[in-house]
C-alpha cells in the first residue's frame, strides 16, 4: 500500500518542495508554500522500465502519426454568441470542443455576460450552466433581472466535479459553463476547493470530458491581487481561449481582452456598458471614449490606438502644476508611468521643456490602457500643453513613437488610424514624417490635413498651424 506524504506547493507559481520555506524559492513571493498530502505513487513501472522491460501497446490505425499533407484543414464550425464583441475576441464564435477561460475582477460582470449568451444561444442550443457560486433561486433571480428566460438552459448548483462531469456525460449538453473552476473539487484530493492541486486537476478532468464529447466550454476564473488568475500557471496553458474582463468597478464600461486564442487573434478586443439589464456592446468605441471632450483647452489631446485590427480614438489628459515639495509627484492611470518618465525626460532633453518642479499627471479618460507606444506623442503634446497653457485644438489628433533623441518613429497601420480620425470629423492630424511619405495616396485623399513632423518640437510647432 502506497504511503502518504506532505509536500508544499506554492499557491502563486506552483512550486513544489518536500520541506516548507518562509519564501518561495521559484517566484520569489513570501507565505506562499501551503502544505498538501498526497498519496505516493507505486515505483512498479519505473522499476520495469528501468530494467528495459517496457510493456508493448497496441496501436490502432488512428493512434498512428499521419502526413501532414494528408490532414485536412477545413474551418471548424463556430456558434455565435449573439454579441458581436464578443465574437470579436474570439476569432469569429466559439469553436466546437473549445475550452475557454474567462477571468476578471470580482462584480466586473463575468456571470452576466455569461447569462446574456445563454439568452441568445439557448433558442438553438441546449445548455448547462454549473454553478459553483450560487444556489438555484439566486441564479433564477439574475436571470430575471436581466431578462433571460430560454427553456433549454439547465441550471446545476454543484462543486464536485465528478458528479459536474457524470451529468455532462448523460445529457450531453451543446455547451457547457461552470462559474467558477475555483469552486470545484474532486473527492479523492484532500486538498480545499480553490488549491492549486484542485484547481488543475478538475480543469485537467473536465478537459478530457469535453474534449471527447467536442462540447464547448467557458470556465470563469477567478483572479488574485495582482490581477493574474487565481491557480496554477498551467491552467491558462491547457486551454484553448483566456479572456480578461477589464475596467474600473464605478465606471460603466467594460474592455473584454483574449490574452491567448489558438483559434483568432489575440489582438483584438470587444467593449461594453454595464447597464441595469446587463452588458450592451459599444459598436463605435470611439465615439463613446470622446463624448463629453473638453473643447480649446490646454491639457488635452486625442490619441489613436491599434487593438488589433481596429483603431480606437481616445483623450489623453496631462497635467503639469508646481510641486510643493522637493520630488515633484508622477502619476498616470492609464498609461504606462515608466514610459511617462520616459516621454518627460526627452522633453526635458530634447525639446527644453522643464518639469523637474512640477507635478505631473497622465489620465486616459474612458477607462481605456494604452500600451502601444504609437500613444508617445499626444502623451507629449498633453504635457507640454498644460506646461506652456497651450491650448490643442479640438480637430486636432496626434500618434507617432518618441525615440531617446527626440525623433518620431514610424508606426503600423498609418492608413488605418488616419481614415478613422477623418471619418470622425478630426480635420488635422501629426504623425511622423516617415509615416507620411509612406502613404500610398497622396494626403489630400484622406480627407483630412497631415502634418509629417520629424521631432518632438516640430509636432508642439504643428499645433498652430492651420
Amino acid at each position: 500500500m502506497a504511503k502518504s506524504k506532505s509536500v508544499y506547493v506554492c499557491s502563486e507559481c506552483g512550486y513544489e518542495s518536500a520541506r516548507w520555506y518562509g519564501k518561495c524559492p521559484s517566484c520569489g513571493e513570501w507565505n506562499t508554500l501551503e502544505e498538501q498530502v498526497r498519496e505516493a505513487a507505486p515505483a512498479a513501472s519505473s522499476i520495469r522500465a528501468s530494467r528495459g522491460q517496457v510493456q508493448r501497446v497496441s496501436l490502432a490505425a488512428s493512434d498512428l502519426p499521419t502526413p501532414i499533407r494528408e490532414i485536412s484543414t477545413a474551418d471548424e464550425p463556430r456558434y455565435s454568441t449573439g454579441m458581436g464583441e464578443l465574437d470579436r475576441v474570439l476569432g469569429g464564435g466559439i469553436v466546437k470542443g473549445s475550452l475557454s477561460l474567462l477571468g476578471g475582477d470580482p462584480g466586473i460582470g463575468k456571470s452576466t455576460i455569461l447569462l446574456q449568451i445563454c439568452e441568445y444561444m439557448g433558442r438553438t442550443m441546449k445548455i448547462l450552466y454549473v454553478s459553483g457560486e450560487e444556489s438555484r433561486r439566486q441564479l433564477k433571480l439574475r436571470a430575471m433581472r436581466l431578462g433571460v428566460n430560454t427553456e433549454n438552459l439547465y441550471v446545476l448548483a454543484e462543486t464536485d466535479a465528478e458528479r459536474v462531469i457524470e451529468n455532462i456525460r448523460v445529457m450531453k449538453p451543446d455547451i457547457v459553463m461552470i462559474d467558477s473552476i475555483q469552486t470545484m473539487a474532486l473527492s479523492d484530493l484532500s486538498s480545499s476547493p480553490g488549491s492549486i492541486v484542485q484547481v488543475r486537476e478538475c480543469t485537467g478532468a473536465i478537459m478530457r470530458c469535453i474534449k471527447s464529447l467536442e462540447i464547448p466550454t467557458i470556465l470563469v476564473g477567478h483572479v488574485n491581487k495582482d490581477g493574474a488568475i487565481a491557480g496554477p500557471k498551467v491552467l491558462e496553458h491547457v486551454v484553448d481561449a483566456v479572456l480578461y474582463l477589464e475596467g474600473d468597478r464605478h465606471l460603466s464600461y467594460r474592455i473584454l481582452r483574449a490574452v491567448k486564442n489558438r483559434y483568432g487573434s489575440t489582438n483584438e478586443i470587444g467593449v461594453f456598458d454595464m447597464q441595469d439589464n446587463g452588458l450592451h456592446e459599444v459598436e463605435n468605441p470611439s465615439m463613446m471614449l470622446l463624448s463629453g471632450r473638453p473643447v480649446n483647452v490646454s491639457g488635452t489631446c486625442v490619441a489613436c490606438t491599434m487593438e488589433g485590427t481596429r483603431p480606437i480614438l481616445a483623450e489623453v489628459q496631462g497635467l503639469a502644476a508646481s510641486s510643493g515639495f522637493g520630488n515633484p509627484r508622477r502619476m498616470a492611470t492609464g498609461f504606462d508611468i515608466s514610459r511617462m518618465n520616459l516621454i518627460i525626460a526627452v522633453l526635458e532633453k530634447r525639446a527644453g521643456y522643464f518639469f523637474a518642479n512640477m507635478d505631473t499627471y497622465i489620465n486616459v479618460v474612458g477607462g481605456l490602457k494604452l500600451y502601444e507606444p504609437a500613444a508617445d506623442l499626444a502623451v507629449a503634446i498633453a504635457l507640454v500643453s498644460s506646461l506652456k497653457d497651450l491650448c490643442v485644438g479640438e480637430d486636432i489628433i496626434a500618434f507617432g513613437e518618441i525615440g531617446l533623441a527626440g525623433e518620431l518613429r514610424a508606426v503600423n497601420h498609418a492608413e488605418a488610424r488616419i481614415r478613422e480620425a477623418a471619418r470622425l470629423g478630426f480635420r488635422r492630424c501629426i504623425l511622423p514624417y516617415h509615416n507620411l511619405k509612406s502613404l500610398t495616396l497622396p494626403p489630400q485623399e484622406y480627407g483630412i490635413r497631415l502634418f509629417g513632423v520629424r521631432t518632438v518640437r516640430d509636432a508642439v510647432n504643428a499645433l498652430a498651424k492651420e
